[in-house]
């Protein structure tokens, strides 16, 4: 007895410390940017009195320390209880403590790149010559793309090395040998590859390393198509899955160079369609290496439909650091559309790209025995006899413990082997991924299965790679078959095998997908900026990985068709390193500007871009409009901004982010950013904010200025003509925003937001900026 009340006693004792050690979590200690001159030794030293400073013993400071950011960025991870964090906190010269936060990245090639207008040879279109932009950038030559993401596959052919020059030496990066990955992986064409892991391993503990290489070697396939879209050679003859999307593969910058950055793991219990998770301290550390090696472009398919301020925001802050040095961020803009401010990254210093379509379909109609034929799209090379089988909605044939309105899903155990075997079964999406759908309809014994969008998806058609005979029907063709299947006494069906169409009008619509606007954080700053080709995508692939990542599917692809975000955001970050090959010399400001007001409105029947239900869209979905490389690079006047300009937004707003930095006692409004697109919430009665453009155009030129208003808006800017003598001559002019007055008032509806966009032209150059106004 007397043991136990000791036992009990010690145990008491030792509580404290053991909820001490449970709560400890990883945080990041950000100081903004490094005071004074001092060696990466010195900077690591005073991170580490800081630890000191809240624990216990020299030990336990130097092991809790998960990385010193000491290259660009000023701070440290570490493990932390949140009582040491909040000592941090309070602390003068700290500018923000925040825990660190898993993320997902967004999943958030052919023919894309030849839609967007970018060709190699010089075509007449409609008696007008446009010229080639990647003769003019030298196919980016020896322009450094990063890609945060979860590594590379180096054997594939997009990433061969022949031909180009040896690896320049300001390049200060190296290639990070791992399992499956040597020296050897890098070459001419992946001048860098590094990996990050401990804010991972903090979390989950160690890597299991049958789920994930721990090298930059990548498992998934998702940054192996990401960098390839950005940065891949051109090679020939290429499609996926047996023939579908034929034609000659190329990144957007092929003479490009690439390193990666591989930050994003396989998460422990979690088949690989569940997809990667990515730590903020790693993400940062990986951006702080990023700059210091050289890179001049910044590729991340990564992000949360939860943002945080900007000051707690790893993205964010590492983009801003990025940005200082002139490295221009490209992030993706999330996948939770087509509900409103549902954005990631919005930070005004990155670019935050939406997705859309291309011209190309994967045509796979379905066939109903009452003749009709609707239209379908698919990639899977699975292939019905042709004839007619039995047609069910899933609902029919679930099981009977399954709650009615998951029902019709094909969730993972719901469908009965008794009812599904030997018949073609009619499926909705929402909950669960569309190719574990089908893995459902063929554990159940269906020998087919169709797809049918909700109203929320539209049109829009995400082509898979089903492991199955397969094809996905937009929401109306969906009600269609349902009402068929619901009148007819033994309906059946018939799914014609897929192939590639092109030229397929409209294009591009907006992807349902796509994340919107109004930025929730940022509501001052119109997002996204701009939107590329992010559905139905081809590029390289993982070798590692199968074109579902089903662990069922054994298919070994090189190539691959994938949808979202991550796939428009390498679009940008092509476009861009092809403008900085051009534009050595140019800001990322300047960029992202020519990125936005050269974008075009249009889809390619000269109507305005609609979205994946066939309504217009709006620069809430679009930003700018749809990316146009070719005019980015003579843009005729960009709106220009520089790291003072973004900390002076910042005040604006009452954020703090760098203690070297004095905010002014009375900060200009967030509008006055020199942002190249305009966002006014909740107008009262009148705003006027200053803009500034720089002639990167013709050395004499006379601007003129057109605006067409918000609905129910009044706009006027002064004054009304730019007059320009030289190139790189700057001038500012005011635009005032009110609310009209009389009759129209009653037109503007309130807390909603009307659009409309003011251009610059003089003759030759049309620089158009998107408005969104809303009254309070």
């Amino acid at each position: 007895m007397e043991n136990f009340h000791s036992s009990l006693f010690l145990l008491f004792l030792l509580l404290p410390l053991l909820v001490s050690c449970t709560e400890r979590q990883v945080y990041i200690v950000y100081f903004g940017e490094h005071s004074g001159e001092k060696t990466l030794q010195q900077i690591e030293e005073n991170h580490h009195s800081y630890l000191l400073s809240v624990k216990e013993t020299e030990e336990d400071a130097k092991s809790s320390l998960v990385y010193s950011y000491k290259r660009t960025i000023n701070g440290f991870a570490a493990l932390l209880s949140p009582r040491e964090a909040s000592t941090l906190s309070k602390m003068e010269e700290v500018v923000s403590v925040f825990r660190s936060h898993p993320r997902k990245y967004e999943i958030h090639t052919t023919r894309s790149w030849e839609f967007a207008g970018v060709e190699e040879a010089i075509k007449k279109s409609e008696n007008l010559k446009r010229e080639d932009i990647w003769l003019k950038s030298s196919y980016g030559k020896d322009v450094v793309v990063g890609l945060l993401d979860n590594g590379v596959w180096p054997e594939s052919k997009s990433f061969n090395d022949e031909g180009m020059a040896p690896v320049p030496k300001s390049w200060k990066g190296i290639c990070q040998t791992g399992d499956e990955f040597n020296s050897s992986n890098c070459n001419n064409k992946i001048i860098g590859a590094r990996y990050y892991i401990k804010g991972y391993e903090a979390y989950y503990g160690p890597l299991n390393r049958t789920l994930d290489y721990l090298s930059p070697r990548d498992k998934d396939g998702h940054g192996t198509h990401t960098s390839s879209t950005a940065t891949g050679r051109r090679v020939d003859d290429i499609s996926a899955l047996g023939g579908f999307a034929s034609g000659t593969a190329s990144g957007g910058a092929p003479l490009a160079r690439l390193a990666i950055y591989k930050v994003c793991w396989a998460v422990p219990g979690h088949g690989k369609e569940e997809g990667n998770t990515c730590f903020e301290e790693d993400m940062l550390a990986a951006i702080d290496d990023a700059v210091a090696d050289g890179v001049d472009v910044l590729s991340i398919s990564i992000g949360t439909s939860h943002p945080e301020p900007f000051n707690q925001d790893g993205i964010a802050i590492g983009a801003l650091h990025a940005v200082k040095h002139n490295v221009v961020v490209a992030c993706s803009a999330g996948n939770s559309g087509p509900a409103p401010s549902t954005l990631s990254n919005p930070a005004p210093w990155i670019i935050t790209v939406a997705a859309s379509s291309v011209d190309r379909i994967f045509s796979s109609p379905a066939v109903l025995g009452n003749g009709m034929k609707l239209p379908g799209q698919t990639v899977t090379p699975y292939k019905l006899r042709k004839k007619l089988y039995p047609l069910v909605y899933a609902g029919q044939v679930a099981n009977l413990d399954v709650p009615k309105n998951l029902s019709g899903q094909c969730l993972p155990g719901t469908l009965s082997s008794k009812k599904a075997n030997g018949k073609i079964v009619m499926c909705l999406r929402g909950n669960g991924t569309r190719v574990g759908k089908g893995m459902e309809v063929k554990r159940a014994g269906g020998i087919g299965f169709i797809l049918g969008n909700s109203l929320a998806n539209g049109d829009e058609l995400v082509a898979d790679a089903h492991i199955l005979p397969a094809t996905a029907v937009n929401y109306q063709n969906g009600l269609k078959i349902m009402d068929y299947i619901h009148s007819s006494k033994a309906p059946t069906a018939y799914i014609v095998p897929g192939r590639t169409v092109l030229d397929i009008k409209p294009a591009p619509f907006m992807a349902a997908f796509s994340s919107r606007g109004p930025s929730a954080l940022s509501p001052d700053i119109l997002k996204p900026d701009i939107t590329a080709p992010g559905l139905n995508i081809l590029a390289a692939w993982s070798e590692a990985s199968s074109p579902t990542k089903l662990d069922a599917d054994k298919r070994v692809v090189k190539y691959n068709i994938l949808s979202g975000t991550s796939m428009s955001c390498p679009h940008i970050s092509g476009a861009s390193a092809l403008l900085k090959a051009i534009h050595p010399h140019w800001s990322s400001a300047a960029i992202r500007s020519a990125l936005i007001t050269s974008a075009g409105l249009n889809n390619n029947q000269g109507s305005m871009i609609t979205d994946a239900s066939g309504n217009s869209a709006d620069p809430f979905q679009f930003g700018g409009g749809h990316f146009r490389p070719a005019k980015a690079a003579d843009p005729g006047l960009v709106y220009d901004a520089s790291y003072m300009d973004y900390l002076l937004y910042l005040c604006s707003i009452g954020v703090k982010i760098d203690t070297t930095f004095t905010c002014p006692k009375h900060p200009m409004g967030p509008v006055n950013l020199n942002y190249p697109s305009l966002a006014v919430p909740n107008l009262r009665d009148s705003v006027t904010m200053v803009r500034t453009v720089t002639n990167v155009g013709g050395s004499k030129s006379t601007y003129f200025v057109s605006v067409k208003p918000p609905l129910g808006i009044l706009v006027k800017i002064w004054p009304p003509i730019l007059h320009f003598n030289r190139v790189g001559e700057k001038r500012s002019f005011t635009i005032t925003v009110k609310v009209a007055v009389g009759g129209i008032t009653g037109s503007v509806e309130k807390q909603k937001y009307g659009f409309g966009w003011y251009t610059w032209s003089d003759g030759i150059h049309n620089v158009r900026s998107p408005m969104a106004v809303s009254v309070a």
